[in-house]
């Protein structure tokens, strides 16, 4: 069998550094540029993605019964793409056949696993502009989000997991002489410690983020010597059904049972996950979506370690700025990427009834509004622009959701519908901006997901700081941010985000924003609000995924 530890050596090392260092690291180009992947990259990747359109996916899966087709793109392109059908009967199968290969994955020891696991990444690196393709046209992103976001990023932050994994697995040797002194000869003895998974992991996908979300969970589970069921959902099968093909592929060529790793495929309405994930056999549950779906995961699926990512109330404070117009072009982007269909989304800004200092006077807080939505709409002016930082609108869900909307408030900024030059049925909206008083926190205390934000007015900074730290602590935030000018302000906030549990970004005016984190330095979530109970990535992620079994002997 191939080193292929060896062969991706520099590459674990470098992120090892990283992830002690937290400076800048990126071990994928995030660029499309034929300048870095190759003039063909590009063509090629489309081609590989469109193969896969009205075709039966080459999986055979254990358990599966016939086929099932469930996709369709927010760009409007017919995909027709058939997986193997997983059903509750078919779960016993399934199950068996992803323990059958637990020993000899187990015995392979950390440095194979973990060579496995980073080839695996590397072939899906060779992949990334089909990956591209398939995650754009399953979850409405645009090209280059989808190239950045579902496979450079993705795969950054599935190697800072496997990183984070190895140096957790590597605390504790391998084997130990122990000696005690006593009487006559000292007693002395032999110790072995083997790392072990905890048996089965399920990762359940989002139609959002299929392959951002999924890929710290799976590698995570895979490295620490566990076996891996893949249930996407249904609306974005294609990226993580690219994965599994993957994995399985390189995990057959080490010698391994390929299905360690497999896809459980369902229609949509077969509430497949909780039989699934309440399985005896399943023992880490990997899941991004919505808070009711993951409370119950959390209080049902008692058997597991369960990692959720939930719904929150991302919020941002303006109290003062010393750059009115960076401000509002920082938040117009901010709220327009990918239509605001992000868990990072800033959905309040709070500000005072009696407006803000700025650099151009004092602004009133119809004149923050506008400001705000002047940026958005010199952002969006030009719909062939606009179409590549909203994307498409990834479900229905959203549209009712922003239908609604308008009646809460005093609309600041209209959402309009744009026809995209390239994809004439894709379902493109602007984003809309409604502002409402600081007493209707049950409009602005709830998540409203999609290209729907507040403009909360409050009766001043203090006011805006305190419900932010209540919203956050009741509802969970996965970012927040502040501007001000003032130095206790900002310390005032500092607290009350330590006090909610949520991350806080500081008078982002330049290129760097709320709604983005950066592998290797940035921690998604904390686990420490509502929104999440566990964080891309740090120790606490990978260390409950295995467990270190002694053995010991007396030495003659």
């Amino acid at each position: 069998m191939t080193d292929w530890l060896a062969t991706h050596r520099e590459r674990l090392d470098d992120a090892l550094t990283a992830i002690r260092g937290r400076g800048y690291h990126s071990a994928f180009p995030e660029s499309p540029s034929p300048r870095v992947y190759g003039e063909t990259a590009a063509a090629d990747g489309k081609a590989a993605f469109e193969r896969h359109l009205g075709t039966t996916f080459p999986l055979e899966i254990p358990g599966s019964r016939g086929e099932v087709v469930t996709e369709h793109s927010p760009f409007g392109i017919t995909l027709d793409i058939a997986y193997p059908r997983m059903v509750e009967d078919g779960l016993d199968d399934l199950l068996t056949a992803a323990r059958t290969g637990l020993k000899d994955w187990r015995k392979a020891g950390i440095d194979t696993r973990t060579g496995v696991t980073l080839e695996i990444l590397d072939r899906l690196h060779q992949r990334v502009f089909e990956l591209a393709n398939a995650v754009q046209h399953t979850s409405g992103q645009a090209f280059v989000m989808a190239f950045q976001a579902g496979g450079a990023h993705a795969l950054d932050r599935a190697l800072e997991a496997v990183a984070y994994a190895y140096e957790e697995m590597n605390r504790c040797p391998a084997e130990a002489t122990w000696e005690k002194p006593a009487k006559g000869d000292p007693i002395r003895m032999e110790k072995t410690f083997t790392v072990t998974g905890r048996g089965v992991a399920l990762v359940i996908g989002c139609n959002t983020f299929p392959t951002w979300n999924s890929w710290p969970g799976l590698f995570a589970s895979l490295v620490t010597g566990n076996a891996v069921v893949v249930k996407p959902h249904p609306l974005a099968a294609l990226p993580l059904a690219i994965t599994v093909e993957v994995c399985r592929e390189v995990l057959a060529e080490a010698g391994f049972d390929p299905n360690l790793v497999t896809l459980a495929a369902e229609r949509a309405g077969d509430g497949l996950a909780k039989p699934l994930a309440t399985r005896p056999e399943v023992k880490l549950i990997d899941f991004t979506g919505g808070s009711e779906f993951g409370e119950w995961l959390e209080q049902n699926a008692t058997q597991a370690t369960v990692f959720t990512e939930k719904a929150g109330v991302n919020a941002v404070i303006i109290d003062s700025t010393d750059s009115f117009k960076a401000l509002t072009g920082n938040l117009a982007f901010t709220l327009s990427l990918y239509s605001g269909q992000m868990c990072t989304t800033t959905q309040n800004i709070f500000v005072p009834a009696g407006g803000i200092e700025t650099d151009e006077g004092h602004k009133s807080f119809d004149e923050v509004g506008a400001g705000i939505a002047g940026a958005m709409s010199k952002l969006l002016g030009d719909d062939a622009r606009a179409v590549e930082i909203l994307g498409g609108i990834v479900n229905q869900a959203v549209i009712s959701r922003l239908e609604l909307a308008p009646e809460y408030g005093d609309v600041v900024l209209e959402s309009r519908a744009i026809q995209h030059p390239a994809f004439p049925d894709a379902v493109v909206r602007t984003p809309l901006l409604v502002a409402i008083d600081a007493k209707d926190e049950e409009v602005y205390g709830r998540e409203c997901f999609g290209p729907v934000s507040f403009l909360v007015r409050t009766a001043d900074t203090a006011e805006s700081i305190e419900l932010f730290r209540k919203t956050v602590a009741d509802g969970g935030a996965m970012t927040a941010g502040i501007y001000s000018t003032d130095a206790e302000t900002l310390e005032v906030a500092r607290d009350a985000a330590l006090d909610a549990g949520v991350a806080l970004s500081e008078n982002l005016t330049g290129q760097v924003f709320v709604n983005q984190s950066a592998a290797f330095s940035d921690f998604h979530g904390t686990g420490a609000n509502p929104a999440a109970n566990a964080t891309y990535t740090d120790g606490a992620y990978v260390a409950s995924r295995f467990r270190v079994i002694q053995s010991r002997r007396h030495i003659a």
